[in-house]
C-alpha cells in the first residue's frame, strides 16, 4: 500500500511540474508595443508623480511591450526562478530607460516620498509581461528591444507633421489614426482616458510587433485593442515646449 501511495504521489508531482513548465513557457502570437502621452497620465483625478531623475522628456513614453494572442487574450505573470527580475541585468541601459520608460505613478501614502519609482514600474512590466516572452527575449533583451522600438518611431513628430499638437485642443480620432498609418505604415490602436473634468483625451497609442522580436519588426495588428474613445478627443498640454506653437 505504501509503495502504491508513493508512486501516486510521484506521478502527481510530475504532472504538477509539467503543468508549471507549460505555464512558464506559454507561447504567444504577437506583441503590443504601448506608448503613452504623459500629459494625459498627469491630467486625471489621480494626477501623476515624476521620478527622482526629474520631469520626463516632452514626448510619448513607453508603457510596455505585451505578448498577446490573436483572439485578444494575453498571457501574464509567467514567472519562474530563472526569469525573476534582477536590476543588475539592465544596469547598462538604465540611463536610456529613465528617459524613454519613466514611471508616472505616485507612491503610496505610506511612503515618505513624492517621487515615482522607475524600478518598481520596470519590475512590474517584466513580471507581468516580459516573463511571458522569455523564450524569445531574456530580461536584458526585453528592455533593450523595447527601447529600440521607441527610438525607431517618433510618434509625437508624426502627429506634429499632421497638425496634431498637444495644445489642449480637440482632434478627430480618425485623423489621428490616419496620421499614424501614414507615418508608420501600420494601423495603430488608440486608447483614451478622462481628465479631472471628465473630458476624453488621447492617452495611449498601440502598435504591433512580430513575436520573433527581430529588428524593426512592426506588423499589422492581428487584433486592435478595444477602442474606448469618442469621435473627437483632447490632446492635452504636458508642459510648454518651443516645439509647439499654441498661438
Amino acid at each position: 500500500m505504501k509503495m502504491r501511495n508513493s508512486s501516486s504521489i510521484a506521478i502527481k508531482f510530475l504532472m504538477l511540474v509539467t503543468l508549471a513548465n507549460i505555464c512558464v513557457s506559454q507561447d504567444f502570437d504577437f506583441f503590443y508595443f504601448v506608448q503613452q502621452w504623459p500629459g494625459s497620465s498627469c491630467d486625471t483625478q489621480q494626477g501623476c508623480c515624476f521620478p527622482q531623475t526629474g520631469r520626463p522628456a516632452f514626448n510619448f513614453t513607453i508603457h510596455g511591450l505585451w505578448p498577446n494572442f490573436n483572439n485578444g487574450s494575453y498571457p501574464s505573470n509567467c514567472k519562474s526562478v530563472e526569469n525573476s527580475f534582477d536590476e543588475s541585468k539592465i544596469s547598462d541601459i538604465i540611463p536610456r530607460a529613465e528617459i524613454s520608460w519613466p514611471s508616472l505613478s505616485c507612491p503610496s501614502k505610506k511612503k515618505n516620498s513624492t517621487n515615482s519609482d522607475n524600478m518598481k514600474l520596470w519590475k512590474h512590466e517584466w513580471g507581468k509581461h516580459g516573463t511571458c516572452s522569455y523564450s524569445v527575449l531574456d530580461q536584458h533583451a526585453y528592455f533593450d528591444f523595447t527601447l529600440n522600438l521607441k527610438d525607431h518611431i517618433d510618434l509625437l513628430q508624426i502627429l506634429l507633421n499632421n497638425g496634431i499638437k498637444p495644445d489642449g485642443e480637440m482632434y478627430s480620432v480618425e485623423k489621428i489614426r490616419e496620421a499614424i498609418k501614414e507615418g508608420t505604415g501600420f494601423e495603430g490602436g488608440i486608447r483614451c482616458n478622462t481628465d479631472a473634468s471628465g473630458n476624453s483625451q488621447l492617452n495611449e497609442i498601440v502598435l504591433c510587433v512580430d513575436k520573433s522580436a527581430a529588428s524593426e519588426s512592426f506588423i499589422e495588428c492581428p487584433i486592435l485593442p478595444d477602442a474606448n474613445c469618442p469621435d473627437d478627443v483632447e490632446f492635452p498640454i504636458f508642459y510648454e515646449s518651443p516645439l509647439i506653437d499654441t498661438a
